[in-house]
């Protein structure tokens, strides 16, 4: 394994010249050349419904791991390799340089989707890609299939100009959406297939389509649901209200304690392993391009709320959250129908910052919402996922993808605290033993997990060419 001087000593006095130079204009031209038809094979993956959480789409799933298997052999991957779960697909593929000391870069990806209801918001069918202006719109444009199909599109653009320089291994899994039940078993039980100097995950996003990103932070997250039951079936509300207490308002009554007036979370012990900001952290995390104007204008929100005392990156990277994301009780169709529901549930989740177990949160969360419950109904909490946060500025390449995207935007890069949770990223860390580049060219705007996703085309394409540098970086200049 290489070590982190080892792998910097690939490039040789920061300059691109010679052979590689040339290598770097061929792959380039390569790609412009043959973008039409990279963009067709994004649309032709992004068509694939591969929704993870509906068992309706298992099928769709496997479509999905077979475009990417066969795409992956198409470029020459000497080993690919799709390992059965109890759930969805594991793809791993591996293509060998031909110099012996060619470092190994592994990149991850993941190919499922997030449901696409409500199907009545989207403007255009979100499996039939549509392109328009300068965007490309269809779930999982942007998380993560457009990712996934960048990296791809500059391995094939690279392999077209010449050899590759490196040593690459691909994990593709099916089920990050889910929260990655079968990832962190196949990671610790398969780490000498899976050995890397080097992790690259295209799984985060840019600041601003202006500002190439590299990811240092993420946050842990925790996520449960809450079930209150009062009577065995729906009650008339005339005959039994007054006198049996309704799961609704019980459940409604607990989320309000939650949260104090202030924005902080109001369960006990929540922050007392919150690692505090340092005056040079808060002074990295102010110097991230912001603008509140723009939030406001994607949010559609009349005003930003959230915990007093800190600005809204610091809130976004840094401090933790607990979020309602979804609520069901009773008769919620057209129209009224006069009842006590017989059930309530919540589903909640917590975004987590460094030092905070998620196991150790859930406990406090439990302890408390059984504390707010009556004796008048039965309350169930149960998890359903839970993985640590992420905190690292020293991931092996970061001095080659730093110089990437910097050559490629012609732009300051960004180095930022990101407020959603990627738990392969610690895996990794823990069983390969290497750091995670963490980057992506997906933008604030696009919508993820929400109708009309879309993808910025011209971001897109800037960040195959980043990719391409990047995987020549290790090349040895002439």
């Amino acid at each position: 394994m290489l070590t982190q001087f080892s792998v910097k000593s690939h490039i040789i006095n920061g300059s691109l010249k010679g052979k590689r130079m040339t290598h770097i204009e061929n792959s380039l031209k390569f790609f412009t050349e043959h973008t039409d038809n990279f963009l067709q094979q994004y649309q032709d993956l992004v068509r694939i419904p591969s929704v993870s959480t509906d068992p309706e789409h298992k099928a769709d799933m496997q479509a999905a791991c077979k475009f990417l298997a066969d795409k992956l052999r198409g470029l020459g991957a000497g080993h690919v390799e799709v390992f059965p779960t109890k759930v969805h697909p594991i793809l791993f593929a591996e293509m060998r340089a031909d110099a012996e000391d060619a470092p190994t870069i592994l990149i991850y990806g993941h190919y499922d989707v997030q449901p696409a209801a409500p199907i009545e918001e989207w403007q255009t069918p979100p499996f039939e890609p549509t392109i328009s202006g300068e965007y490309l719109t269809a779930r999982g444009a942007s998380d993560m299939k457009g990712q996934v199909m960048a990296a791809l599109a500059a391995v094939e653009s690279v392999l077209a100009a010449g050899p590759l320089p490196v040593n690459l291994k691909f994990l593709l899994e099916g089920e990050e959406e889910i929260g990655s039940p079968s990832l962190d078993g196949f990671i610790a039980s398969h780490a000498d297939l899976l050995a890397c100097d080097i992790v690259l995950n295209p799984d985060s996003g840019m600041v601003s389509r202006d500002s190439p990103t590299i990811v240092y932070g993420l946050r842990g997250l925790l996520y449960f649901e809450i079930r209150v039951d009062g009577p065995k079936a729906d009650l008339h509300s005339g005959l039994f209200g007054g006198n049996v207490a309704n799961p609704a308002n019980v459940l409604a009554a607990i989320i309000a304690r939650l949260h104090n007036p202030d924005g902080s979370v109001a369960v006990p012990g929540f922050y007392d392993k919150v690692l505090p900001l340092s005056p040079e952290e808060k002074q990295r995390i102010a110097s991230v391009p912001f603008d509140p104007q723009a939030l406001l204008q994607i949010t559609g929100v009349p005003q930003l709320f959230g915990e007093a005392g800190y600005s809204p990156l610091e809130r976004t990277g840094a401090r933790p959250t607990l979020d309602v994301n979804g609520i069901y009780s009773g008769f919620i169709g057209e129209g009224s129908k006069t009842i006590i529901p017989a059930y309530a549930k919540a589903k909640i989740s917590c975004r987590l910052v460094p030092d905070q177990n998620p196991d150790e949160i859930y406990a406090l969360i439990q302890a408390y919402i059984t504390s707010l419950t009556p004796e008048a109904v039965r309350l169930t909490i149960f998890k359903h996922s839970g993985a640590p946060a992420y905190l690292v500025d020293d991931a092996p390449g970061l001095e080659q993808l730093s110089k990437a995207l910097a050559e490629t935007w012609k732009k300051p890069l960004s180095f930022k605290r990101e407020g959603g949770s990627i738990p392969v990223a610690t895996t990794m860390q823990t069983h390969l033993g290497v750091k995670s580049l963490l980057t992506g060219f997906g933008l604030p705007d696009d919508q993820i997990h929400s109708p009309n996703e879309h993808q910025h085309l011209p971001t897109w394409k800037l960040g195959v060419q980043a990719l391409i540098r990047f995987l020549l970086s290790f090349e040895h200049a002439n």
